[in-house]
């Protein structure tokens, strides 16, 4: 039910996608319930603070006004909901630059035509001139492959002060294990028959689709700009947009997110009764 509900309401934003929710259920705290004719989905920030996202079907704007009237507080809500349901609402509103996702043109990083894109054709040009690689759909004949290039990931990052790399790593694995079952797509590379890097994703809206997880190996130079690029020409060939998500104000990822050019951003809101 929630996969239909999901599909007919066309999300903008990737918290708002099948395999994110079930994937994060755990960190989140994710729970459904219904309210009125709408679905509702509560969870909890990594700060811990409670929060819920835009309801799903149904009178959804009456839903999400009745919740804050409780004094709940909203999360993800983007600039479409806002304007639509919650103008003129006396609710207050607050940007989350940190969460908002970013969204690429699919020609744009399956091209990578042009000068502000030469530094990433040169990281694989760098790369297919020193590895023989293959690239193919993610199948379960490399989960093992995938999954301990995950290991080595999470191993090299694991100084990190990132608030969500465990999180994002129990979710990558369980990702790559039921991608059937959660209808995830991806590519892998393959070199020296092992994993050198994979991404999967998923069908957001009838225009875009959104990218969940990007693992390359950290020793393999253009590893990443690699599985970036083919993920794009196959995977999500067919939508006009793709959805890497946000950078959780991590500058690093906030460097790199912005290098491949974002057309535009989901501005995301959360709002709250002010007392």
């Amino acid at each position: 039910m929630l996969q239909e509900k999901l599909r007919e309401l066309q999300p903008l934003v990737s918290e708002l996608s099948f395999a994110n929710l079930f994937l994060f259920r755990h960190i989140h705290r994710y729970l459904l319930a219904t309210l009125n004719d709408s679905l509702v989905i509560s969870g909890c920030g990594y700060d811990g603070q409670p929060y819920f996202l835009p309801p799903i079907s149904g009178h959804y704007g009456e839903t999400a006004l009745r919740l804050l009237a409780e004094g709940k507080t909203l999360y993800g809500a983007d600039e479409r909901f806002v304007a639509e349901h919650l103008a003129d609402s006396g609710y207050t509103t607050y940007p989350d630059r940190d969460n908002d996702d970013y969204l690429y043109l699919t020609r744009d990083l399956a091209e990578l035509a042009g000068k502000r894109y030469h530094k990433k054709k040169n990281r694989i040009n760098y790369f297919a001139a020193r590895h023989n690689y293959t690239v193919e759909p993610f199948c379960k004949e490399h989960l093992q492959s995938a999954l301990e290039l995950l290991d080595e990931w999470s191993r090299v990052h694991s100084d990190s002060q990132s608030r969500s790399l465990s999180a994002e790593t129990a979710a990558t694995r369980e990702g790559l294990e039921l991608a059937n079952a959660l209808d995830l797509s991806g590519v892998v590379v393959l070199t020296d028959r092992s994993v050198a890097a994979f991404a999967l994703g998923e069908k957001l809206n009838d225009s875009t689709y959104v990218c969940h997880f990007e693992k390359s190996d950290p020793f393999l130079e253009g590893a990443a700009q690699l599985v970036n690029r083919e993920f794009c020409r196959t995977i999500a060939a067919d939508f006009t947009y793709l959805n890497r998500e946000q950078d959780l104000g991590e500058s690093g990822l906030r460097e790199a997110k912005n290098s491949y050019h974002p057309v535009g951003m989901i501005r995301k809101f959360t709002v709250r009764r002010q007392d």
